[in-house]
């Protein structure tokens, strides 16, 4: 053997001494692959619960799982016929609670007109104004110089007419009646030491007529007085504080808070009266 083939030889010997470390490329990738698997298992343990339920139900739908004829678009969501069923059912709340409410501002509007038509066969068409909001019906006879003499308790002879009128028409209704008196913001003089005690005996005057002379029930009415605390008009002239100085006739709607809840709204859309 020449000296230039054993030299050859003794290379290709020397090449295959140690081991073949070429498996080492493929179980580095491997190892690569697995941090990347367990980095994005990790990512995947802390998801929202929330928009993991939402895209399961997404997905269940996509795929044909569950039946759906409605979508969430603003969320990119499918969703589900639970969901679906419970806004079906707050909206149908709405629609009853808000046909409820005009039923009830029909039947208060109605017994407004019942009065203001009495009190106006009576030559009386004046003595009140009326409001409808979330007590009820609120019948409001200004000015308390029409009812009591001043400084006093004692009711006029057109106080009596006025509410002999009106009991013909509270009598014939199921509803509680709240009669609350109201007083300027000037001082009290004796024999009332504050307004206080003149609105409350005010309406205290008022509830023993239409109970002792008219026959209201007792246990469906009862007297508040409010002092000058509440007053309607916020001017200083005798105008302003004639509209403070009266005695509120509230009958109480009986319909549930959220129908209540509506009246305003429905009074705000009607005409002046």
């Amino acid at each position: 053997m020449s000296v230039r083939a054993r030299r050859r030889h003794a290379a290709a010997a020397a090449e295959h001494d140690g081991p073949d470390e070429r498996w080492m490329a493929s179980y580095l990738d491997m190892v690569t692959v697995l941090m990347c698997m367990f980095i994005v298992l990790f990512a995947m343990s802390t998801v929202d619960q929330q928009k993991f339920e939402a895209l399961s139900a997404s997905l269940a739908t996509g795929f044909g799982q569950t039946e759906t004829e409605k979508a969430d678009v603003s969320q990119g969501v499918v969703v589900p016929p639970d969901l679906v069923a419970e806004k079906g059912e707050a909206f149908a709340d709405i629609d009853v609670s808000a046909s409820q409410a005009k039923v009830e501002f029909d039947n208060l509007s109605a017994l407004r007109e019942r009065i203001r038509s009495a009190l106006a066969q009576q030559g009386l068409a004046d003595a009140a104004t009326y409001t409808i909001d979330t007590r009820g019906l609120t019948v409001s006879l200004v000015s308390a110089e029409t009812f009591f003499a001043t400084n006093s308790n004692t009711l006029t002879d057109t106080a009596t007419r006025i509410l002999d009128t009106l009991a013909s028409v509270l009598v014939t209704i199921p509803n509680e009646v709240s009669v609350e008196g109201h007083a300027d913001n000037r001082r009290s003089v004796a024999p009332y030491a504050t307004n206080w005690e003149l609105s409350a005996a005010r309406a205290t005057q008022v509830v023993r007529h239409l109970i002792e002379a008219d026959g209201f029930p007792m246990a469906k009415i009862k007297a508040v007085g409010f002092g000058d605390t509440r007053p309607v008009a916020n001017g200083g002239g005798d105008a302003d504080l004639a509209q403070n100085r009266r005695v509120d006739v509230v009958i109480i709607s009986d319909a549930e808070e959220g129908v209540r809840q509506l009246l305003p709204a429905l009074q705000a859309q009607q005409p002046a009266h």
